[in-house]
């Protein structure tokens, strides 16, 4: 990852903080893969806290970290680009409301296209993770 800033973090994690994403974990590989996937992921990832409510962008940051323990943390860099591809594709609807004690928010909700693309995005999912499991991962029963 060029540009990439390592920052010491509790429990013996590390923050790597990129222009896209920040991963937050035990100590990462520099890898541009893992870069990838994970930038590859964020679309799933917004897709799916924003299936059970409506929330702004600060708020989606926050979930997706609160969610994966911390080992995802969408930047402002990463979070807002696909959240505007994921409106323009129609998978999104936003609308600016007042905040309650502050500035005015833009709250984005799932549409039912939006719920179409998160159910394929989970099977897609699914089949790679299992994909790579099968053959990355070996059982006690490989030796």
């Amino acid at each position: 990852m060029r540009n990439a800033r390592l920052t010491p973090a509790p429990f013996g994690r590390t923050i790597v903080t990129t222009s896209h994403i920040e991963v937050v974990g035990p100590v990462p590989s520099l890898d541009p893969r893992r870069s990838q996937l994970v930038r590859g992921a964020t679309p799933l990832l917004v897709l799916a806290v924003l299936r059970d409510r409506e929330l702004y962008g600060y708020q989606i940051a926050q979930e997706i970290r609160q969610r994966s323990g911390g080992a995802f943390a969408p930047s402002e860099g990463s979070l807002y680009p696909a959240l505007h591809r994921l409106e323009a594709e129609g998978a999104l609807t936003a609308v600016w409301r007042d905040g309650e004690r502050g500035p005015r928010r833009r709250y984005y909700r799932i549409t039912a296209k939006g719920g179409a693309t998160l159910a394929a995005h989970e099977r897609e999912w699914e089949e790679f993770s299992r994909g790579v499991a099968s053959v990355a991962i070996r059982s006690p029963a490989d030796g």
